[in-house]
Formats: C-alpha cells, sequence, structure tokens
C-alpha cells in the first residue's frame, strides 16, 4: 500500500514538475516572438518607439478585453436602466440577427466611449429614425424596427462610457426612436448635390420608390428618400426617384448643369431628358457586410505601404468590395471603433483578405507570399504621416509643431524609408502589384478591379458601385488645410527629388510602372 501511495507522490510531483516546466516555456516562447516582432532592419529610430506604444496599446487592449468578458457578471440577472436624459424614446429590446439585420443603415464602433447619446447623434445626423446598441460598443441605425423583441433583461450589458446605461447585449440590441429635432437641424446639410445626369430611359424601372409632388423641393425628396433607406434622391421636374448607382445609373458621365437649370418648374428641360441627383445622408449599404474568411487563406498577402500613403483608405475599399476583413501587423483601437475589426485578429490569423504592414527588410518581406505594394507622393505621405503622429487620423498638426525642429528631423528620417521601403519589397517581394494611390484616386473602379482580382476575389458591378458611393470611408480628412509658408526647405526638397528618381528607376527596372508623372521633378 505505501509501495503504491510512493509513486502516486512521485507521479504528481513529476506532473506539478512538467506543468511548471510547460509555463516557463510558454512565457519564453512568448518572450522571443515579441523580440523577433520588434526588430528593425535599417529602421529610423523613431520606428522603435512606435513600436514601443504599440506593444502597450496591445497590453492595454489585453487588459480591457479581460475585463470586459464579465461586465454583466456582477449585475446578475438586473435589468439595466434607461437614463431620463437620453432625448430619443426607448422602444425596448429586440433580437439582432448579425446575417439578416434590421438597423444596417449604418454602423459604429467604441469599445472604450460608447454611450447611448452618442450612437443617437449618429444616427440622427444621417437622417435614420433607430439607433440600436449592442455588445455594449457598437451603434446600428435604421428606419425600421427589429421584428423579434426579447425579454428587458437580455439587454444587460453596460455602455463603455456611461456606466448604468444598457448597450443590448449578446445578439441583443436597445433601441431608441432618435429625437426628430436633433436630426432635423442638420439633415439640410448632410445632402450633397451630385451633379446632373442623363436620366434613363425608364425611371419607374430604375429607381425603386418614387413620389410625385406639386411643389416639390430638394428637401422634400430627400427626407422621402432617407425614410426609404436610399442613398440617391433624384429629381425631374415634379417627379421625386430613389435608388442606388447602378449599371443603368453608374453617375459617371455627367451633363452640363444649364441642361438641368429647368428641371424643378416643368417637366425637365430638353424634353425631361436630363435630372439632378444627390446623395442623401443615408448610406449605401449594398456593400457594407463583411466578415473573416471561413477558412484559412492559403495565399498570405500583405498590403504593404509607407506610412501616410493611404493604407487605412485602400483597406476601406478592399474590405467593401470583397466583403472581407483585412488585417493588420499592428493594433490600432481608432482603427477598430470605426469598424476594421481585423485589428483585434492575430496578424498571421490568414482569416483576412490581407495584412496591413509598413514593415521592411528582407525577413518581414519574405514572411508574405504576395503582396500589394501602395506607393504615394513622398510629399503627400510626409505630411499625412507627421499630421496622424501629432494629431491622430483625422486632425492637424499645428504650425508651431511644423516650424519646430521635429519637422525636419522627421523628414530626415522619413525621406529615407519611403525610398528604403519601396526599394527593399521590390527586392524580396515574391509576387508584387505596384499600386499608385494617385492612380487609385483618379480611377477608383478600373484600378480596385486590379487589386481585387489579385486577391482572387470576384465582385459584382453593383457592388464596386456601391464603393465608389461610399469611397471616403470614416478616415479621411476634412478637405486640405492650407498653410501660409512652405514646409518644405529646398535643401529637403533635393533630399525628397533624389529619392523619387531611384525609386522611379528601380521600378522600371523591374519592369513596373515608373512613378506618376505629378511627383517625379523634371
Amino acid at each position: 500500500m505505501a509501495k503504491a501511495f510512493f509513486r502516486l507522490q512521485k507521479f504528481l510531483r513529476r506532473t506539478q514538475f512538467l506543468l511548471f516546466f510547460l509555463t516557463a516555456a510558454y512565457l519564453m516562447a512568448g518572450s522571443l516572438l515579441l523580440l523577433q516582432r520588434t526588430r528593425l532592419h535599417h529602421s529610423p529610430r523613431w520606428l522603435a518607439s512606435r513600436n514601443s506604444e504599440l506593444r502597450q496599446l496591445r497590453r492595454r487592449w489585453f487588459h480591457r478585453f479581460i475585463s470586459d468578458q464579465e461586465p454583466m457578471q456582477t449585475a446578475g440577472s438586473k435589468v439595466m436602466k434607461h437614463a431620463a436624459e437620453h432625448k430619443g424614446t426607448y422602444m425596448g429590446c429586440f433580437s439582432d440577427d448579425s446575417r439578416e439585420r434590421t438597423l444596417k443603415g449604418a454602423v459604429f464602433y467604441d469599445l472604450r466611449k460608447m454611450t447611448v447619446s452618442h450612437c443617437q447623434e449618429a444616427c440622427a445626423e444621417r437622417a435614420y429614425t433607430y439607433a440600436g446598441l449592442a455588445y455594449g460598443a457598437e451603434c446600428y441605425c435604421g428606419n425600421k424596427l427589429p421584428a423579434t423583441a426579447s425579454k428587458p433583461e437580455e439587454c444587460n450589458s453596460e455602455c463603455k462610457g456611461e456606466k448604468g446605461s444598457a448597450c443590448g447585449g449578446v445578439n441583443r440590441l436597445s433601441v431608441y426612436r432618435v429625437e426628430e429635432l436633433r436630426a432635423g437641424a442638420r439633415r439640410r446639410r448632410n445632402v450633397i448635390y451630385r451633379g446632373c445626369f442623363r436620366a434613363p430611359e425608364n425611371l419607374t424601372d430604375t429607381f425603386p420608390a418614387s413620389l410625385i409632388q406639386p411643389n416639390l423641393t430638394v428637401e422634400m425628396c430627400s427626407e422621402f428618400c432617407s425614410k426609404k433607406e436610399f442613398p440617391l434622391a433624384v429629381i425631374r421636374g415634379r417627379e421625386c426617384y430613389c435608388g442606388y448607382p447602378t449599371g443603368r445609373f453608374s453617375l459617371r458621365n455627367g451633363a452640363d448643369g444649364l441642361l438641368c437649370s429647368g428641371t424643378h418648374n416643368a417637366s425637365g428641360t430638353a424634353e425631361g431628358k436630363y435630372c439632378l441627383v444627390y446623395q442623401t445622408p443615408v448610406q449605401d449599404t449594398r456593400c457594407t457586410d463583411r466578415k473573416f474568411l471561413t477558412t484559412k487563406s492559403k495565399v498570405f498577402v500583405a498590403l504593404s505601404s509607407f506610412p501616410g500613403a493611404g493604407n487605412t483608405w485602400a483597406r476601406h475599399l478592399i474590405e467593401h468590395a470583397t466583403g472581407y476583413y483585412t488585417g493588420s501587423y499592428y493594433f490600432d483601437g481608432a482603427l477598430y471603433n470605426k469598424g476594421f475589426k481585423g485589428e483585434k485578429d492575430h496578424w498571421r490569423s490568414r482569416r483576412t483578405i490581407c495584412v496591413k504592414t509598413h514593415e521592411s527588410g528582407k525577413t518581414e518581406i519574405e514572411m508574405f507570399d504576395s503582396a500589394i505594394l501602395l506607393i504615394r507622393n513622398p510629399y503627400k505621405s510626409l505630411m499625412a504621416e507627421f499630421n496622424r503622429k501629432y494629431a491622430g487620423h483625422l486632425g492637424y498638426a499645428t504650425d508651431r509643431t511644423w516650424k519646430s525642429k521635429e519637422w525636419p528631423d522627421f523628414v530626415t528620417s522619413y525621406a529615407s524609408w519611403w525610398a528604403s521601403h519601396v526599394l527593399d519589397w521590390l527586392k524580396y517581394g515574391k509576387r508584387l502589384l505596384v499600386v499608385h494611390y494617385e492612380d487609385l484616386k483618379q480611377s477608383l473602379i478600373p484600378k480596385l478591379k486590379e487589386m481585387v482580382e489579385f486577391l482572387n476575389m470576384t465582385v459584382t458591378e453593383d457592388r464596386l458601385l456601391c464603393v465608389e458611393n461610399n469611397r471616403d470611408g470614416n478616415f479621411k480628412r476634412s478637405g486640405a488645410k492650407q498653410k501660409d509658408f512652405e514646409p518644405f526647405t529646398q535643401e529637403m526638397k533635393d533630399l525628397i527629388n533624389r529619392y523619387i528618381l531611384t525609386v522611379d528607376e528601380a521600378l522600371r527596372g523591374r519592369n513596373f510602372t515608373g512613378l506618376p508623372r505629378e511627383y517625379v521633378p523634371r
């Protein structure tokens, strides 16, 4: 008996030692992986500090994620309150099916600061009737109530930015009717004139909804189409039509505005052959559905660019065109909050259609099977990244910052990296598609088709038109902030121009199209 007991005790000790050994090995492997991820090959000094910031972001996100897993466990079956200060009317808790959402007009995320009021205001600004919140951090807009009501206690996720308030739950929506006065003050401002276009031969077949009104105004037509959840309001005389850009009405060939000058007074000039087109506040939802790949991708594709070259915009276009999320070598909470859910997925999971990276160097490049290499004018890229570094994704650095010693140091470090980034990918990249930012901006649909085909995906023409209709996304700075001084000295220009010529020569040497003429010095 004692012998058997001794054997059992010895076994337990070995098991305990084995568990300790495995734990230590796991921690060491994690440390080695972190060291490998932070290795820098010929990168500027500032990149080391930026990677340190990224690691801190990951740690902070991890701790928030762990704490978020049990926010409602302490609440038990307690029903969250619906504060009286919210201007919308609480409609109840509803079931939410991610495959067939009723509130699908617009989507917003905020992992840290989501509140009921923030969601209501976002939906009201876009002229939606209802705002729904889920998972404590997600906001959905629409004009129809979800069909299936749920028990009030099932909406038990606390809003991330508002303690004690319900922001839905797991597959549950806390739905509010948006205050009409809040939306009414901003609707007119959100209607955008798209131009004068030749009307299709049969408008009723082209557009799903219509209205005839004797004294029709732009506001009347826009509000009618917004309630029907259509992004286009089309006016021809007393007639109002609602719909989407399609192959029959693509909005690519505008007409002279004078041909529409009498459109409001009769059936339109030129015998009613032309119509006015306006963009309503409603989002075109035909291309907003996105998901992770159902099976791991066999080809590991990078979306590589120098910082400030439009990588986030390209991701927006690719995601909406293909319907699949893009990943990232980094984690950016601000991007995740704007709907880039691939930010939180591990960059090597192969569940995303491609992976954003700014890395260069042989080791980092050869990890990928192929890459879309996005190149932008270095003058514009440097300014865009300097703005992002000192004022965030949508802000502008102050004039004082531009005139400080930070700017010349920044140019010296970054200009060389702009060139080495392209040169390294041309040297070590296995299969490349080179895309120039300026060409993508000028010829969106043809260039986007090239990118989608490179990713081995097929998309419909209507989906591409939807992408074109939503081309800017949520990360476009509002206009170009003009400066009353020239930020680039002649010394800076000489340096940058030498790098431009070097990159142009390297591209042509690999049988790629050279850099666009607009930024090749002459």
